[in-house]
């Protein structure tokens, strides 16, 4: 199981990369492992100004349907367009060509509240 080091992670199975004040966001390998098959991202929420907790998206698989949960508060600047049409780059790169979104955070000191690699890797028992 792919647990880069320099990554933050919620306990939802996000990951969060940090660039000054811009965060990009996507979910982790464990994730889209469990999920399966993703054939659909939806996500609507470019320009709004989102809480941490709020649901930015969902991800569909073959069988399911799950929420995606900001990891951080702030507004959503960029989504990951290539998605749209390749919805498989998820499976086959989470933390590169499958990343979700990119936001402008509001409150940095919220990362201190994120799992590091470590800590995510005992949540998920590697």
């Amino acid at each position: 199981m792919n647990v880069p080091a320099n990554l933050k992670y919620t306990k939802d199975h996000e990951w969060v990369l940090v660039k000054g004040n811009e965060a990009t966001i996507g979910i982790t390998d464990f994730a889209q492992h469990e999920l399966g098959d993703i054939v659909f991202i939806e996500i609507e929420t470019v320009g709004e100004k989102l809480g941490h907790g709020d649901v930015f998206g969902t991800v569909e698989a073959v069988k399911t349907v799950s929420d995606l949960f900001m990891p951080v508060s702030g507004t959503v600047t960029v989504k990951n367009e290539d998605l749209d049409t390749a919805a498989e780059a998820v499976n086959n790169d989470p933390y590169g060509k499958g990343w979700m979104i990119k936001i402008a955070m509001e409150d940095a000191s919220e990362l201190d509240e994120l799992l590091d690699a470590e800590a995510y890797k005992k949540l998920i028992g590697v």
